[in-house]
């Protein structure tokens, strides 16, 4: 009877011994901004075709991207790229972050006049990208470093 006792004394202590609590250490999920509620936004249409006027998954302009993905987020913009230039305030390339708009003149034929935008998706070392439709592509994300965006790059804004 000893033998039984003491061996159920042992082995409950084994038992216990081996068990092990899992500490469950919750990390605090990084706020979502309405910065990356936008961008998450428009970067939805990526890969969707252009359509001059477009403002759906079936086809999108440059301008239609960016007024949806802001509007979705009940910021209400001017429809039209060059209108859409004439708000927030003017940055420096350096200070720009994601949210922020890229405005560019891409024709020759338009006197001086802005007529394409991109929304910032990230600013890191020196590289932003930005999310924009073209004709050719529809909706892509490109960088700004691309010989054809930096030569036709006339300002950036923050609007939020």
């Amino acid at each position: 009877m000893k033998k039984w006792s003491f061996l159920i004394v042992v082995i409950s202590l084994l038992l216990s011994s081996c068990a092990s609590t899992k500490t469950v250490v919750k990390k605090t999920p990084k706020p979502i901004t309405k910065a990356d509620k936008i961008v998450a936004n428009a970067l939805e249409y990526k890969g969707v075709r252009y359509k001059f006027g477009g403002t759906t998954n079936r086809g999108m302009d440059c301008s239609g991207v960016i007024y949806v993905a802001f509007g979705s987020e009940n910021v209400q913009l001017p429809r039209i790229s060059r209108d859409m230039a004439k708000r927030g305030d003017k940055i420096a390339l350096s200070k720009v972050k994601k949210g922020d708009l890229l405005f560019f003149k891409t024709s020759k034929n338009r006197r001086g006049n802005i007529n394409h935008v991109g929304l910032v998706v990230s600013h890191s070392k020196g590289q932003i990208k930005f999310v924009h439709a073209t004709t050719s592509r529809g909706v892509i994300v490109s960088t700004l470093s691309e010989k054809y965006w930096k030569n036709a790059f006339v300002k950036a804004t923050t609007i939020l």
